[in-house]
């Protein structure tokens, strides 16, 4: 017979976590299946480790650039070892913080093993113990992310290649890293061993990085990109990946039509993720899912399964952990609050952490004409930023777009010192629908990055 408990939730993840402890504080019992590490991707493979790793590598440009400020320094080098070290700590006190709160809240039983579904309500449990437990519930709620997925490139499944998991678990600086994509992660990657001491080359698939973004946007990142002496290749497409030698990867590549040759000692592909739901038999359940995977769900995010909803980067749209925590938020206001919370016209912000940081929020330029906006650009490249200047980080440009008959703000990207903090002020505008005068007009503390509003929104152009 099968265990009943109020709520089952597969994954214990950035909404999965939290959603369970709210849920049993509530006053419901509550199963929580976790296969392997509860905090999901932020805490374990993505934000933690990335962003303590690209601090470690910021020390070391810094460094490097000491004497710009007056400072004299010795030779600067990296020992990967001590950096990963250092990673790992973070994780396990994020990890082990999460882990505990879960298992001090009465009414949650963490389970670690992987779940599939025997009927739309009802899961079997392969507990990593080696024994099977039978759960159904009236609610079930579906956290399992993502992982990185394998592009289809003749050789790459014969070549030692490196994902954004396992590129964080090596020991030496690599002498020749190529990355393969040119998103967020790819990215993030590329600039983080630039930092640390390897030759760099990125290859990307689209005629721009960050493919998103509006055109001028991606190219200042790639300006940045090259001034860090980061090789980067567009409209480039990866046709065959070889092994050469015990030290030498090998990568054809077509650009404009021509084929050429990158080698590298190691490989990085970060040309995207897939859905975890493949594991879960979500057939059994009658799930429908996207031709990715994704199990689709509707603004209050529950699936075409009455009871059974989807919270996180499995669900599809923008896979942020930020979002995730959000869809926790949401469920917790339709289950505990008795609300009908919807997700429909959120904002999306995000920040891609290279140095400077590209900040983002609302529409693109392109996006708000498509839709059929009359607009105005503001824009202010941040070597006219007083605190920018101060600090020698004049890398970059603020971009806003506006509504020429509302005077809202539609969206904006801040390439810049701190450009996820600057654009946090704009999202908060956003949100209390304030016109862009607001900004212009308004008496920030002098000199901080903030007051840069003042001079981008008085640049307004047609």
């Amino acid at each position: 017979m099968a265990e009943r408990y109020d709520v089952i939730i597969i994954g214990a993840g950035q909404s999965g976590g939290p959603l369970s402890t709210a849920l049993a504080k509530a006053g419901r019992r509550v199963a929580l299946i976790e296969r392997e590490h509860v905090g999901g991707t932020c805490v374990n493979t993505g934000c933690t480790p990335t962003k303590t790793m690209i601090a470690s590598a910021r020390v070391a440009h810094l460094a490097r650039r000491a004497a710009d400020y007056g400072v004299s320094t010795g030779p600067v080098s990296v020992n990967l070892g001590v950096v990963r070290q250092r990673k790992r700590v973070m994780v396990e006190r994020f990890r082990s913080g999460s882990q505990q709160q879960i298992e001090q809240t009465d009414g949650v039983d963490l389970m670690m093993g992987e779940a599939q579904f025997t009927a739309p309500k009802q899961l079997a449990v392969r507990l990593n113990t080696g024994a099977t437990r039978s759960l159904t519930a009236d609610t079930v709620i579906i956290n399992v992310g993502a992982r990185p997925a394998l592009p289809p490139v003749e050789g790459l499944d014969r070549v030692p290649s490196l994902d954004s998991t396992t590129i964080m678990e090596l020991d030496s600086v690599p002498e020749h890293l190529l990355v393969m994509g040119g998103g967020y992660i790819g990215l993030e990657f590329a600039q983080m061993f630039r930092r640390f001491g390897s030759d760099v080359t990125v290859i990307q698939r689209d005629d721009q990085l960050l493919p998103h973004e509006d055109p001028d946007i991606a190219e200042a990142v790639a300006d940045i990109l090259r001034d860090d002496d980061i090789t980067v290749l567009t409209s480039a497409e990866v046709q065959r990946v070889e092994q050469i030698d015990n030290v030498t990867l090998q990568v054809s590549v077509q650009v404009g039509g021509e084929t050429c040759i990158v080698a590298g000692s190691h490989l990085l592909v970060a040309t995207g993720r897939q859905p975890n739901s493949d594991v879960l038999n979500v057939a059994a359940a009658g799930l429908n899912t996207d031709k990715q995977g994704h199990i689709l769900v509707d603004e209050y995010l529950e699936t075409n399964v009455p009871g059974v909803y989807a919270m996180g980067d499995v669900k599809g749209g923008p896979a942020f952990t930020h979002i995730s925590y959000d869809d926790f938020r949401m469920l917790k206001a339709t289950l505990i609050e008795g609300k009908r919370a919807s997700i429909a016209g959120r904002l999306v912000p995000y920040t891609v952490f290279i140095d400077p940081q590209l900040g983002r929020v609302g529409l693109t330029e392109q996006e708000a004409r498509k839709q059929g906006y009359r607009i105005q650009i503001a824009r202010l490249p941040m070597k006219y930023v007083a605190r920018a200047l101060e600090t020698d980080e004049t890398r970059g440009v603020m971009k806003a777009v506006i509504d020429a008959q509302t005077d809202q703000i539609l969206g904006a990207a801040i390439l810049g010192l701190e450009g996820g903090e600057v654009v946090t002020v704009i999202q908060t505008a956003m949100m209390g629908r304030l016109p862009y005068t607001a900004l212009r007009d308004a008496a920030f503390s002098h000199p901080t990055l903030a007051e840069s509003l003042n001079n981008l929104f008085s640049s307004l152009e047609a």
